[in-house]
Protein backbone atom coordinates (compact mmCIF):
# COMPACT_ATOMS: atom_id res chain seq x y z
CA UNK A 1 0.00 0.00 0.00
CA UNK A 2 2.60 2.75 0.36
CA UNK A 3 3.87 2.13 -3.14
CA UNK A 4 0.25 3.67 -4.13
CA UNK A 5 0.72 6.15 -1.77
CA UNK A 6 4.49 6.87 -3.31
CA UNK A 7 2.35 7.17 -7.03
CA UNK A 8 -0.23 9.28 -6.36
CA UNK A 9 2.50 12.14 -4.60
CA UNK A 10 4.18 11.32 -7.38
CA UNK A 11 1.59 11.96 -9.89
CA UNK A 12 0.70 15.28 -8.14
CA UNK A 13 3.80 16.81 -8.16
CA UNK A 14 3.81 16.38 -12.05
CA UNK A 15 0.53 17.19 -12.21
CA UNK A 16 1.99 21.55 -12.27
CA UNK A 17 4.43 21.02 -14.96
CA UNK A 18 1.55 19.84 -17.48
CA UNK A 19 -0.50 23.02 -16.21
CA UNK A 20 3.05 24.93 -17.51
CA UNK A 21 2.47 24.31 -20.98
CA UNK A 22 0.24 27.18 -21.33
CA UNK A 23 0.13 30.29 -23.91
CA UNK A 24 -0.18 33.70 -22.27
CA UNK A 25 -0.56 36.80 -24.63
CA UNK A 26 -1.96 40.57 -24.68
CA UNK A 27 -5.44 41.10 -26.29
CA UNK A 28 -6.54 44.14 -28.18
CA UNK A 29 -7.77 46.15 -24.74
CA UNK A 30 -4.52 44.98 -23.30
CA UNK A 31 -5.66 42.14 -20.89
CA UNK A 32 -3.56 39.33 -20.35
CA UNK A 33 -5.34 35.16 -22.25
CA UNK A 34 -4.24 32.42 -20.74
CA UNK A 35 -4.78 29.39 -23.05
CA UNK A 36 -3.75 25.63 -23.66
CA UNK A 37 -4.55 27.06 -27.54
CA UNK A 38 -2.19 29.67 -29.37
CA UNK A 39 -3.12 32.79 -29.85
CA UNK A 40 -5.03 34.22 -33.22
CA UNK A 41 -3.00 34.82 -36.15
CA UNK A 42 -3.79 38.77 -35.43
CA UNK A 43 -2.21 39.19 -32.30
CA UNK A 44 1.25 40.46 -32.71
CA UNK A 45 4.23 38.30 -31.43
CA UNK A 46 5.59 41.11 -29.13
CA UNK A 47 2.03 40.40 -27.25
CA UNK A 48 2.75 36.89 -26.85
CA UNK A 49 4.12 36.77 -23.09
CA UNK A 50 4.83 33.27 -23.19
CA UNK A 51 4.49 29.83 -25.34
CA UNK A 52 4.45 26.33 -23.74
CA UNK A 53 8.40 25.34 -25.17
CA UNK A 54 11.51 27.61 -26.56
CA UNK A 55 11.18 25.52 -30.07
CA UNK A 56 7.16 25.28 -30.56
CA UNK A 57 6.22 28.58 -32.35
CA UNK A 58 2.13 29.77 -33.26
CA UNK A 59 0.76 27.97 -36.44
CA UNK A 60 0.81 30.27 -39.24
CA UNK A 61 -1.50 30.79 -41.69
CA UNK A 62 -1.48 29.93 -45.35
CA UNK A 63 -3.65 31.54 -47.92
CA UNK A 64 -5.68 29.18 -50.01
CA UNK A 65 -5.13 32.17 -53.29
CA UNK A 66 -1.63 32.10 -53.71
CA UNK A 67 -2.02 35.35 -54.99
CA UNK A 68 -2.77 36.50 -51.69
CA UNK A 69 0.57 35.31 -50.06
CA UNK A 70 3.42 38.10 -49.97
CA UNK A 71 6.44 35.98 -52.17
CA UNK A 72 9.32 34.92 -49.62
CA UNK A 73 13.17 35.47 -50.31
CA UNK A 74 12.85 37.89 -53.28
CA UNK A 75 11.43 35.30 -55.02
CA UNK A 76 8.16 36.35 -57.56
CA UNK A 77 4.60 34.94 -56.94
CA UNK A 78 4.94 33.92 -61.00
CA UNK A 79 8.11 31.75 -60.23
CA UNK A 80 6.24 29.38 -57.69
CA UNK A 81 3.82 26.85 -59.39
CA UNK A 82 0.18 27.83 -58.35
CA UNK A 83 -1.33 24.93 -57.38
CA UNK A 84 -4.65 24.01 -58.95
CA UNK A 85 -7.52 24.91 -56.71
CA UNK A 86 -10.20 22.54 -55.69
CA UNK A 87 -13.16 23.14 -58.07
CA UNK A 88 -15.48 22.31 -54.76
CA UNK A 89 -18.02 21.46 -56.99
CA UNK A 90 -19.03 17.13 -57.90
CA UNK A 91 -19.60 16.92 -61.54
CA UNK A 92 -22.39 14.14 -60.76
CA UNK A 93 -23.93 16.17 -58.16
CA UNK A 94 -24.15 19.34 -60.71
CA UNK A 95 -25.59 17.41 -63.17
CA UNK A 96 -28.19 15.82 -60.60
CA UNK A 97 -29.00 19.62 -60.22
CA UNK A 98 -29.39 20.31 -63.62
CA UNK A 99 -31.75 17.20 -64.43
CA UNK A 100 -34.07 18.32 -61.37
CA UNK A 101 -34.10 21.81 -62.73
CA UNK A 102 -34.88 20.62 -66.26
CA UNK A 103 -37.15 18.09 -64.66
CA UNK A 104 -39.28 21.08 -62.50
CA UNK A 105 -39.25 23.18 -65.51
CA UNK A 106 -40.80 20.46 -67.61
CA UNK A 107 -43.49 19.72 -64.76
CA UNK A 108 -44.11 23.77 -64.51
CA UNK A 109 -44.65 23.59 -68.18
CA UNK A 110 -46.61 20.80 -68.01
CA UNK A 111 -49.33 22.51 -65.68
CA UNK A 112 -49.35 25.20 -67.55
CA UNK A 113 -50.35 23.08 -70.64
CA UNK A 114 -53.42 21.66 -69.07
CA UNK A 115 -54.25 24.92 -67.10
CA UNK A 116 -54.61 26.55 -70.59
CA UNK A 117 -55.90 23.61 -71.93
CA UNK A 118 -58.78 23.26 -69.35
CA UNK A 119 -59.13 27.26 -69.61
CA UNK A 120 -60.02 26.90 -72.99
CA UNK A 121 -62.38 24.44 -72.70
CA UNK A 122 -64.46 26.16 -70.08
CA UNK A 123 -64.28 28.95 -72.03
CA UNK A 124 -66.19 26.90 -75.23
CA UNK A 125 -68.69 25.82 -72.79
CA UNK A 126 -69.46 29.08 -71.08
CA UNK A 127 -70.24 30.72 -74.64
CA UNK A 128 -72.15 27.92 -76.12
CA UNK A 129 -74.23 27.73 -72.85
CA UNK A 130 -74.66 31.60 -73.07
CA UNK A 131 -75.73 31.39 -76.26
CA UNK A 132 -78.63 29.26 -75.56
CA UNK A 133 -79.67 31.03 -72.39
CA UNK A 134 -79.47 34.19 -74.77
CA UNK A 135 -81.71 32.06 -77.62
CA UNK A 136 -84.66 32.87 -75.17
CA UNK A 137 -86.02 28.95 -75.47
CA UNK A 138 -87.12 27.25 -72.14
CA UNK A 139 -84.55 25.85 -70.38
CA UNK A 140 -85.37 22.65 -67.52
CA UNK A 141 -82.83 21.39 -64.63
CA UNK A 142 -82.89 18.54 -62.47
CA UNK A 143 -83.15 19.67 -58.58
CA UNK A 144 -81.92 17.87 -55.80
CA UNK A 145 -85.02 15.29 -55.73
CA UNK A 146 -84.31 14.12 -59.23
CA UNK A 147 -87.42 16.28 -60.54
CA UNK A 148 -87.31 18.18 -63.36
CA UNK A 149 -87.83 21.88 -63.13
CA UNK A 150 -88.41 24.94 -65.87
CA UNK A 151 -85.86 27.76 -65.20
CA UNK A 152 -88.08 30.84 -64.58
CA UNK A 153 -86.34 34.59 -65.02
CA UNK A 154 -84.55 35.07 -62.10
CA UNK A 155 -82.74 31.65 -62.27
CA UNK A 156 -82.22 32.54 -66.15
CA UNK A 157 -80.75 35.85 -65.49
CA UNK A 158 -78.62 34.02 -62.40
CA UNK A 159 -77.26 31.47 -64.80
CA UNK A 160 -76.02 34.64 -67.70
CA UNK A 161 -74.24 36.17 -65.02
CA UNK A 162 -72.54 33.09 -63.85
CA UNK A 163 -71.57 32.02 -67.51
CA UNK A 164 -70.98 35.70 -68.53
CA UNK A 165 -67.78 35.86 -65.24
CA UNK A 166 -66.92 32.53 -66.78
CA UNK A 167 -66.60 34.47 -70.22
CA UNK A 168 -63.99 36.85 -68.27
CA UNK A 169 -62.19 34.89 -66.43
CA UNK A 170 -61.27 32.16 -69.08
CA UNK A 171 -62.13 33.44 -72.66
CA UNK A 172 -58.85 35.80 -72.55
Amino acid sequence: MKIAHWIVLGGACLLPLAASAQWQWLDQNGKKVFSDKAPPPDVPEKNILRSPTVSSSRPTFTPLNPADAAPAGGESAAAAPAPKPPSGVDKELEEKTKKAEEAEKAKKAEEARKLATAKADNCKRAQQGKATFDSGIRIARVNAQGEREIMDDKMRADEQRRLQTVIDNDCK
